[in-house]
């Protein structure tokens, strides 16, 4: 190999050694900074934020709530920041303003049980607020805590007297009714985690107007059961109110129209499309109706001619064989 050739060989190599290295400063170059972005991290307290959208008169439980890093330039003296504020304390309380989802909570955003105008506070616009009696049967052993959702059931005896028998019914007549508080208390109690199950003897329920009438009506018609809703139920209803037209979402609604409006009807009580059961859909020894009022007189036989009116004024008994007519006389 000649001299020149040699020379041409080792300058392509330097040149190619030279290309590769810039080529390798500029790709750590630009991902160096990347690097330092990926392992920052944000410095400051941890404050109460919600973990979902509260509404007003959201009743706080604990999934509601969740402590979450919050910028040091950030935080307010408002805040409930971890390790200064208790959330074991914040649960019962009342939604006074609506919260958006990882919003921070703050001090005047909620109301403390005992505070005046805390039930007030609790109700939806519009709503009223009503008590029933229940028992440990009919409250379902006390597995019902402020917040959720329940059916009314109506449990009456009909009819019956000296000579007839009555029968017995059961009937669902109000649904999705949000329980706002267990005898006096809207907190649910939580020990190392758990929530404590506790008996009560009323129930305060939120109800429109209406339905409000129906429920103390109710309790004077016979007696008043507690039936606990799912969770999941609320959206199968919704789905079925859309696809029957029941529900119509208005036409170029914002998607946060469009929320609020779906959020209202599942939360909104129900009544009509009642179901109900009878003595006689349980067993084959009660009654399924009412029996029909007793006639005093015979009923006629099958095929009987219908019967004669009586003569008035003067008779006759005509006996032909075996056979005695009374005709009028004269005739």
């Amino acid at each position: 190999m000649d001299k020149k050739k040699l020379i041409l060989l080792a300058v392509a190599l330097v040149v190619a050694v030279g290309t590769a290295l810039m080529a390798r400063s500029m790709f750590a170059g630009s991902t160096a900074p990347q690097a330092e972005a990926a392992v920052a991290e944000p410095e400051g307290p941890r404050v109460l934020v919600a973990q979902r959208a509260l509404p007003v008169g959201t009743i706080i439980t604990a999934d509601a709530l969740q402590f979450k890093m919050w910028p040091k330039e950030m935080v307010q003296d408002v805040y409930f920041v971890e390790g200064e504020a208790d959330m074991q304390k914040l649960l019962g309380t009342v939604a006074r303003f609506p919260v958006t989802a990882g919003q921070p909570l703050t001090k005047g955003t909620l109301v403390q049980p005992g505070d005046r105008g805390f039930l007030a506070a609790a109700l939806g616009p519009g709503m009223r607020a009503v008590t029933v009696t229940v028992s440990e049967k009919t409250g379902v052993a006390g597995f019902v805590f402020p917040g959720d959702r329940v059916d009314l059931l109506l449990t009456q005896a009909i009819g019956g007297g000296r000579d007839e028998p009555g029968f017995n019914a059961t009937e669902t007549v109000l649904r999705n009714l949000r329980v706002l508080a267990t005898d006096q208390s809207t907190e649910t109690t939580q020990v190392e985690g758990k929530t404590v199950v506790k008996k009560f003897r009323t129930v305060t329920l939120e109800a429109t107007p209406r339905i409000a009438e129906k429920i103390y009506v109710a309790q004077e018609v016979g007696t008043l059961s507690l039936a606990l809703r799912s969770i999941a139920d609320n959206r199968a209803e919704l789905d079925r109110a859309i696809a029957s037209g029941e529900l119509v979402v208005p036409e170029g609604a914002s998607p946060e129209e469009e929320e609020e409006i779906l959020q209202l009807a599942m939360n909104r009580p129900q009544e009509g499309r009642t179901t109900f059961q009878t003595g006689g859909d349980v067993s084959r020894f009660q009654s399924r109706f009412m029996p029909s009022p007793k006639s005093n007189d015979p009923a006629p036989s099958v095929g009987a001619a219908p019967a004669a009116a009586r003569p008035t004024g003067p008779t006759v008994r005509v006996s032909r064989g075996n056979n005695t007519v009374i005709v009028p006389a004269g005739k």
